[in-house]
């Protein structure tokens, strides 16, 4: 139905789509992960906090196993150079989300305030330290990994753990946890009353400015300090999938030049930067829906920047050009993604069905009489 080159460029799609899913939903729930401690005055107000995302949270997280298994079986070469390179960092993230669960399921169980404390802190370190080490790779993801080839397509890492904590991956890390928290603080506002909806309100009011602030300072960044290389020569798109086919030279500072050539492309910094500050003046005021849509249309845009920035390369290498991934050569075989795509369309659809579902039922405010009302089946 599709040749070679088609699918490849549907599954780019489709597998920025999942991204964004995760970045939308996870990103409320670290959000609001983060946020505990310090909105959460009381027990009780803690809980209401939690329950705000109790029903939900797991499923939202399952967007990121999708995403892991979509580029799994789609992108094998990106799998194998990310997750065996920077394998330590990836252990990390793993490692922090496990004390999510378990400060989920075992939070309430011993009515021992230091307890509980204890389990708040383990939450906001489950919620804050991913999107900061997701910030960091995408920031790398920009400057490009130190990763080569040799002939039998073997992938050789060239780098280290702390190498990937240079200056401008760590704004990234800085800015993606100021885009969950101020994300997280509008949902928290949309689904809480009284004190935790003002509090949640005051929060969007202070975060707005500074994120509006580190995004700016991340684009200006890319665009006049960080090179892009350049593709001279591209091997067919539609065959057999080997990264050395192609010729690609380390290039000036050109990711401005990229976006000029391709004009609508604006359009994705231009929703990041709107949809932001469009969140943020209804935020501070007494929306709540609309805030939180606009939000999550913010975080689609900077979702779209960086993917449409780095078009067509998946991972950049910034110490051999020439092994640069690109969704033309980095992917599995034809009939693979073909069987992946009759699939997803018919499942997909499904999924995103099931979880417009669910979310109507488990809706409305999470309040504090609720909360004590129900001490046995809510956290």
């Amino acid at each position: 139905m599709f040749d070679y080159e088609t699918i490849r460029l549907i599954w780019w799609v489709f597998i920025g789509v999942v991204g964004i899913a995760f970045a939308l939903t996870e990103g409320f729930d670290f959000g609001v992960g983060t946020l505990l401690p310090f909105i959460g005055k009381s027990d009780v107000e803690r809980r209401v906090i939690i329950n705000t995302v109790g029903a939900t949270w797991e499923g939202n997280q399952v967007w990121l196993v999708l995403l892991g298994g979509a580029i799994f079986a789609i992108w094998p070469a990106v799998y194998a150079t990310l997750f065996s390179g920077l394998y330590a960092a990836m252990l990390l993230v793993l490692f922090s989300l496990f004390f999510r669960p378990a400060a989920f399921d075992y939070r309430s169980k011993i009515e021992d305030p230091r307890w509980r404390k204890s389990w708040d802190w383990s939450l906001f370190i489950g919620s804050s330290l991913p999107p900061i080490l997701l910030g960091v790779l995408v920031g790398n993801l920009i400057l490009g990994l130190p990763f080569h080839f040799d002939q039998d397509l073997r992938a050789f890492y060239d780098g280290s753990f702390w190498a990937l904590l240079s200056p401008f991956a760590l704004l990234c890390g800085f800015t993606g946890v100021l885009l969950t928290t101020f994300h997280g603080a509008l949902f928290l506002k949309w689904r809480s009353e009284g004190l935790i909806h003002a509090r949640a309100t005051n929060t969007v009011s202070a975060l707005g400015p500074m994120l509006l602030v580190a995004l700016t300072a991340v684009t200006l960044w890319v665009f006049v300090g960080i090179d892009r290389p350049e593709i001279t020569q591209m091997a067919a798109t539609d065959a057999p999938s080997n990264p050395l086919h192609k010729t690609v030279i380390a290039h000036g500072a050109t990711w401005l030049q990229h976006f000029m050539t391709y004009p609508w492309m604006w359009l994705a910094p231009l929703t990041a930067v709107i949809g932001i500050a469009l969140a943020w003046w209804l935020g501070k005021g007494e929306s709540r829906m609309g805030a939180f849509v606009l939000s999550s249309l913010g975080i689609t845009g900077v979702a779209l920047t960086v993917g449409f920035g780095l078009f067509p390369f998946l991972l950049i290498s910034s110490t051999a050009p020439g092994s640069s991934l690109t969704l033309w050569d980095g992917t599995s075989s034809h009939n693979t993604l073909l069987l992946g795509f009759w699939i997803t369309i018919i499942f997909l659809p499904i999924v995103l069905l099931y979880t417009r579902f669910v979310y109507r039922v488990m809706w409305g405010s999470v309040t504090e009489a609720a909360v004590l009302k129900d001490s046995h089946t809510l956290y």
